[in-house]
């Protein structure tokens, strides 16, 4: 029989988890991703590690350790819903493969600040984003093909963890008008600057969580 897997949510991987850049990335359906080249805010990783652990030691391992922390936070932590205002990571950084939705394309430039409006829908959204750890990039992110874990029509799945679960044709096909389809693709791309206030303003204790057997989510012990 399966056993359950354990994992420990320290302060310092809360720390590192409150210093992670969220990016967008733009293959497939577009999704979150924490930037590849500054995962923890800037190009020097280990750096950024040691700094907050104090040990230059196992840190690959502690960084691929990031990906299950990533996923217990995300799933366990709590924020109320508000206007948040935020120093924005990716302002330092230059434009790479993975974007930035605020950055101007025609000057190049992005906000020092942002200032957002994180929703009762943006946080029904957030535990049920599909995290994986993106082996080319070697960080965590967001499935960009099924964002939220099990459809390709991404849409389909927002609206049934929103409570407005669509009505079908007589094929059982989901019915979405074009205003819900754009009201709900405008939803998924607010998700890379709500998850960047969620990382740095949720709140979560360290502790011990547990992940049961056959299943994805992580709970307290």
């Amino acid at each position: 029989m399966a056993e359950d897997t354990t994992f420990e949510l320290t302060l310092e991987r809360i720390a590192l988890i409150r210093r992670m850049a969220v990016a967008w990335d733009g293959t497939e359906s577009g999704a979150p991703i924490i930037h590849p080249d500054a995962p923890y805010g800037s190009t020097d990783r280990d750096g950024d590690i040691e700094n907050v652990t104090g040990d230059d030691e196992g840190l690959d391992e502690e960084h691929r350790a990031l990906g299950d922390a990533l996923e217990v936070f995300v799933q366990n932590a709590v924020l109320r819903p508000g206007r948040y205002q935020y120093h924005n990571p990716l302002a330092k950084l230059a434009p790479s493969e993975v974007f930035d939705l605020f950055r101007d394309e025609v000057t190049g430039e992005t906000p020092e600040q942002i200032s957002f409006e994180v929703t009762p829908e943006h946080l029904k959204l957030i535990p049920n984003l599909a995290l994986r750890w993106d082996d080319e990039n070697d960080v965590p992110g967001v499935d960009p093909k099924r964002p939220y874990g099990a459809m390709t029509w991404y849409t389909v799945e927002m609206a049934v963890h929103l409570g407005e679960a669509p009505p079908k044709d007589d094929e059982g096909r989901a019915i979405l008008s074009d205003e819900q389809e754009e009201r709900l693709m405008r939803l998924h791309r607010e998700m890379q600057p709500v998850l960047q206030i969620f990382l740095r303003s949720a709140d979560l204790a360290p502790g011990m969580f547990r992940q049961p057997a056959g299943t994805i989510g992580w709970e307290p012990v």
